[in-house]
């Protein structure tokens, strides 16, 4: 029986009704009829690839999507879904094809910028993902999502204020954003700001009560404030939300070893006999670690703990790749190659910096507690991360190794430790900086502040090797491989012998057990080194309500200095040689 264009237009009608009763298989139904009269009928073709999409069949909902678009080659709808459906089925550069072909049309279509921001982040190539995404909110402010991601990207960028700016717009738009009022917890955090994330964690578990990542991260910063009790509420919080989340019982043991008890350890080898999680084997292994430790079964210990970083480095492959590539290649392009206009030094002596450096776990977080502790009042940085990112921004903005006019640079970079206020009249322009990276930058740092002091924290490297093993320094891509962590220090020692050399009275060794050993004359010796009055406070830092930790030392600060011997990691030393046979500083 021949079908005229009204009846075909009827039963694409019913077949709409249908679909808007979420009633699918009778609008399939209908669209099915009108194409075995009309097999290029567009309307009907769309419709089922929408309705296989909502069902999650990507593969079918591609192929009536394709048959569309050959119909109406440049219809921006079709060409957007193919995009959506490409990233569905993990095909990113079929998705990017098709989107990109939307913005040939339409160069302001909202989805298609905004995915394919999606898509560039996800890749980790965040300076074309942040172009796209900057783009959708310009075209569509009232995007809540698409403030939200640029948000998410900006933190990743440590573009704080503008990570914050993102955030508290997302929550403009949507109060009831309970991952924005999260997320802008976490730059608050960043930023140094305990009371503002704690603020934004509370109000994202008001919105949704089953919120575990912001009571664990409510967890994470009681635990940076010192307040351990409250801590470890919001992680017992988190364990009544995720109960098989070992990640919850990790955070919650480093407060309280008694945690670890045999309900706990049959409970750990349950989940990971039953296909974990990649994070449940991660932390699983590192809690494993923990009891075996205690009975001294060293190889078993060691084993598990390997195993937990290479499951951690795996979690983040994409983005810790990227993060060993910079760290052995670019970054030391830039350590020994990067240089002023005509190398001259800044004769600028009002700013009187302290850097305190040093690799992970050699007590470059209590030296700093214990200069910032004494009668002078002086700004503590802890790991601010200025030189590091402001050198990189600088030598991308040029597009060379050159940077400049040394005294430009000097002040463009004064005024962002202002801006963090670490630079401060009332504390004589001296503050403390420990980020983690700034020996690369040893011979920029002295070139730019002339009455800059530098403390270098020396740690056995056996000690603070299995300290970084044993612990989870979660942003640091180096330290979750033996090979890695071997060449960064190899790279330290090799950094700090040649600074040394050529700048003898700059620099000051700090022996890490020789002062946990006699704290008061090496204490005192310290304090001279950088001009400033030693008295018993300098040792009671730990009775400081006010002072902020986020590294791993941040539970060791808050009691008195204790004795610290190499010795507990002797035992150790037998399975890290296969590491570090080849390198004289570990023999």
């Amino acid at each position: 029986m021949e079908i005229n264009k009204q009846s075909f237009k009827n039963i694409f009608i019913e077949a709409v009704e249908h679909y808007k009763k979420s009633d699918f298989k009778a609008a399939e139904l209908l669209c099915y009829k009108i194409l075995s009269i009309d097999q290029n009928n567009f309307d009907s073709i769309s419709l089922l690839a929408n309705i296989f999409a909502i069902n999650n069949d990507y593969v079918k909902a591609k192929e009536f999507l394709l048959r569309a678009i050959k119909i109406k080659p440049n219809n921006t709808t079709i060409l957007n879904n193919l995009g959506t459906a490409s990233k569905e089925l993990n095909e990113p550069n079929d998705a990017m094809n098709f989107y990109k072909k939307v913005l040939e049309i339409d160069s302001n279509h909202t989805n298609a910028n905004y995915n394919l921001g999606l898509i560039f982040y996800k890749l980790k190539d965040l300076k074309r993902a942040k172009n796209y995404l900057e783009k959708t909110v310009i075209t569509q402010p009232n995007y809540a999502l698409a403030h939200f991601n640029l948000g998410n990207l900006q933190k990743e960028l440590k573009e704080l204020k503008k990570a914050e700016l993102c955030y508290l717009k997302a929550i403009e738009l949507r109060p009831s954003f309970a991952n924005a009022h999260n997320n802008l917890g976490l730059v608050f955090s960043a930023m140094g700001n305990p009371k503002e994330a704690i603020n934004s964690y509370n109000r994202a578990v008001e919105i949704t009560p089953n919120h575990a990542g912001a009571y664990n991260n409510l967890g994470r910063i009681f635990t940076e404030t010192g307040e351990f009790e409250k801590a470890a509420q919001a992680h017992k919080a988190a364990i009544k939300i995720e109960p098989d989340n070992l990640m919850h019982y990790f955070y919650l043991c480093e407060l309280d070893p008694n945690f670890l008890d045999n309900n706990l350890k049959n409970k750990i080898k349950e989940i990971l006999n039953n296909k974990p999680h990649q994070f449940n084997t991660v932390f699983g292994n590192f809690l494993l670690s923990r009891y075996i430790r205690k009975e001294k079964n060293y190889e078993e210990e060691f084993n598990h703990l390997v195993k937990a970083h290479k499951y951690y480095f795996n979690s983040k492959k994409e983005k810790f790749e990227l993060g060993v590539k910079y760290c052995f290649g670019d970054v030391l392009q830039i350590a020994n190659f990067a240089e002023f206009e005509s190398g001259k030094k800044s004769t600028n002596r009002a700013v009187k910096p302290i850097f305190i450096i040093g690799v992970p776990r050699s007590g470059s977080t209590l030296v700093e507690k214990v200069i910032g502790s004494g009668k002078k009042n002086i700004s503590m940085g802890e790991e601010v991360a200025v030189f590091e990112n402001f050198v990189n921004n600088k030598v991308l903005e040029k597009k060379s190794l050159n940077l400049g006019n040394v005294e430009i640079f000097r002040n463009e970079i004064v005024s962002i430790y202002k801006e963090k206020g670490l630079i401060q009249e009332k504390n004589n322009f001296i503050f403390t900086d420990k980020s983690l990276n700034n020996f690369f930058y040893l011979e920029l740092i002295n070139k730019i502040f002339p009455e800059v002091k530098i403390i270098n924290c020396k740690r056995k490297p056996i000690s603070s090797i299995m300290s970084i093993l044993q612990n989870n320094l979660t942003e640091l891509a180096w330290a979750h491989d033996l090979v890695n962590i071997f060449k960064y220090f190899d790279n330290y020692f090799q950094i700090i012998s040649k600074f040394e050399k050529k700048y003898p009275d700059t620099i000051y060794n700090l022996d890490f057990e020789k002062f946990t050993n006699e704290p008061y004359p090496e204490s005192k010796k310290l304090m001279s080194f950088c001009n400033l009055p030693w008295d018993e406070k300098c040792l009671e830092f730990y009775k400081r309500k006010d002072i902020l930790s986020k590294t791993a030392s941040r539970q060791q600060i808050r009691r008195a200095i204790y004795k610290n011997t190499a010795d507990r990691y002797l035992p150790y030393k037998s399975l890290l040689n296969k590491y570090g046979n080849k390198y004289s500083w570990f023999n």
